[in-house]
């Protein structure tokens, strides 16, 4: 299937979407925001790399879906792939049918604040390009290889097995896609021992052994694992308790603390933008350095963590917007993993351009590489593989048919 496929990700007011063809360098992207709001409005990147920016005053996701479709019509995508952020047991990207679609409502409890907006965009999607294949990736999906070792929790056994609670994992197309870019970057695959940092305002851990996901930081919700801008990441279960006995506190306002005033922002109580807090780290704030020390060093200990699940390590690759463009926190990452042998180049780590792909450290040691991700390219990859096992079977049925005939 040599073709262009539109990505689409919906959140609670925004779309992302990509349309993804052979040559990185002639992809349309861009993000329509605010929606619902009289500042609605799409920017993005369109052909030849002109700059787009339109107003679409108190559109829907549907009305901007309309639009963003409309402006890329004439480049004819034979296909829709969706961002889902949670797939629920689903173990691989689907083909969108009404089945599945219910199956991804019924993951919602699992992702309250994303799969509805999944579910908006699909349905609108679906009613606006009905010829049109369109497929579902999940986040999620990428982790289903991990051993339960890994992804049970120590709980009553009944709500694994009647209540689906366990860990799943998130950010799991970013992961796939840096892990296999690296490991063929280092000559070796999809082969061997990897630590994968996958870091930004959202922010994760995995350990890959031979191309799969044995262990990951995130679980449950996105919520556990490592400090992320405004997620607390892993903190004391008992926190709950002890805030709505002594605060007062209901499960709604803990949960809002939790995920949208807590991490780097809570911290420094200041940004959740790593490039401020540097900066004023620099110039002396005491709380932003104490974030940044905080992040690296939690990060530093949930990758030591995830390498219990490796049988070697062979690396260890960095990216998202920080993990692609701070060497700074590259290198107290790095250096808070002495015994693990990494031998970091200072002198390439600082020189390397932003948003370009890379090893940094002296040739001795784990390698340690910084991989720009592709998150539309390993969905509008994974869409057209699913398109394409259709297609074959269809084909495959017509002919077994058309033989019985």
């Amino acid at each position: 299937m040599s073709t262009s496929v539109l990505v689409i990700n919906c959140g609670s007011s925004s779309i992302k979407y990509a349309l993804v063809s052979e040559r990185r360098e002639d992809r349309i992207f861009g993000l329509a925001e605010n929606l619902g709001s009289a500042d609605a409005r799409i920017k993005g990147v369109t052909t030849g790399g002109a700059a787009l920016e339109l107003s679409i005053p108190h559109a829907d996701h549907e009305k901007a879906l309309e639009t963003i479709l409309e402006r890329l019509a004439h480049h004819n995508p034979q296909a829709i792939g969706h961002r889902v952020v949670h797939g629920g047991t689903l173990t691989k990207a689907e083909l969108l049918t009404p089945e599945i679609i219910e199956r991804i409502r019924e993951a919602t409890p699992l992702a309250p604040l994303h799969n509805p907006a999944h579910l908006v965009g699909i349905e609108a999607t679906m009613r606006l390009f009905p010829e049109l294949p369109q497929v579902a990736v999940f986040d999620t999906a990428f982790h289903q290889t991990m051993p339960s070792h890994a992804y049970r929790y120590a709980l009553p056994k009944f709500l694994y097995t009647q209540h689906n609670v366990r860990r799943y994992g998130f950010h799991g197309t970013s992961h796939a896609y840096v892990s296999e870019r690296g490991s063929m970057l280092a000559g070796s695959f999809k082969q061997g021992g990897w630590l994968t940092a996958h870091l930004g305002n959202g922010s994760s851990t995995c350990a890959i052994w031979n191309g799969q996901s044995v262990d990951t930081s995130m679980g449950l919700t996105p919520l556990e694992g490592v400090v992320m801008g405004t997620r607390s990441g892993d903190v004391d279960p008992s926190i709950h308790s002890f805030l709505a006995s002594n605060l007062g506190w209901d499960i709604y306002k803990i949960d809002k603390m939790l995920n949208s005033q807590s991490g780097l922002l809570g911290l420094s109580d200041l940004s959740n933008d790593m490039r401020t807090l540097i900066e004023a780290s620099e110039q002396g704030n005491e709380d932003a350095a104490l974030a940044i020390e905080v992040f690296c060093y939690r990060l530093a200990k949930s990758l030591a963590g995830l390498s219990c699940g490796l049988p070697r390590i062979d690396g260890l690759f960095f990216t998202g917007g920080i993990g692609e463009n701070s060497a700074y926190i590259r290198e107290k990452t790095v250096s808070y993993l002495p015994h693990f042998g990494f031998n970091l180049s200072k002198e390439l780590n600082d020189n390397l351009k932003r948003g370009t792909e890379g090893r940094i450290d002296h040739g001795t040691g784990p390698q340690i590489w910084v991989v720009p991700t592709d998150e539309e390219g390993r969905i509008a990859k994974e869409t057209e593989h699913v398109v394409d096992e259709v297609t074959a079977s269809a084909t495959k049925k017509l002919d077994a048919e058309a033989a019985i005939a």
